[in-house]
């Protein structure tokens, strides 16, 4: 008698776990929707640079770092004004370059800015150009482009008679739109910033 309870038991356990795999197997398979790492942003606050000889001046935020540039994309800088605005935290750079209208064409230099944006078409899904205007007499495009471009911020910003400064926010990964598009909203805010601070020395 308790071995034929033993087999009934077994038995159910069996009939069970063959229904259990049944009603699995025949329930639709739902995918786990891609998930990226929750990233910590950290407070909006910010430092002035404004170094002597420097022609120009501007708000950056605590958490990024001003750097000479000394090589630009493998070559040489062609004036000492040239720097890279580094956020550690975030494996990114915005390079900044900038040209003396007095030695400079200025038609010249803003179709190049133009051009060196759109280089990224065959990458972009969208690009947005926005001209500004700020209370410092400072006006310029800035350039959204959307997709995986290796460059999703870019701007350029002038007096139109002796500065032109242009920027650029890279990031030392492989360009990738869904993951990136947190932080690039985040230290967009900071471009616009910087923008909106900038002011020409004329000394």
């Amino acid at each position: 008698m308790h071995y034929l309870s033993h087999r009934f038991s077994i038995s159910h356990i069996c009939l069970l776990l063959l229904l259990a795999c049944s009603v699995a197997c025949n329930s639709p398979f739902t995918p786990k929707p891609k998930g990226y790492f929750e990233i910590a942003f950290p407070e909006k606050k910010y430092q002035t640079f404004d170094q002597s000889g420097y022609p120009y001046a501007f708000e950056l935020p605590v958490y990024a770092t001003v750097v000479k540039d000394s090589t630009f994309f493998d070559s040489t800088p062609e004036n000492p004004w040239w720097i890279n605005i580094d956020f550690p935290q975030f494996n990114g750079r915005i390079h900044i370059s900038y040209k003396d209208l007095r030695q400079s064409n200025f038609d010249k230099l803003v179709n190049d800015a133009f051009n060196l944006t759109y280089k990224h078409t065959s990458k972009a899904t969208a690009i947005d150009d926005s001209v500004m205007h700020t209370t410092n007499g400072v006006h310029g495009v800035y350039f959204k482009v959307g997709g995986n471009a290796a460059t999703a911020n870019q701007f350029f910003v002038t007096d139109s008679t002796r500065h032109f400064l242009r920027g650029a926010l890279y990031f030392d990964v492989t360009p990738n739109e869904d993951s990136l598009q947190p932080v690039n909203d985040f230290l967009k805010q900071d471009l616009l910033h910087m923008i909106e601070t900038f002011r020409w020395k004329n000394n």
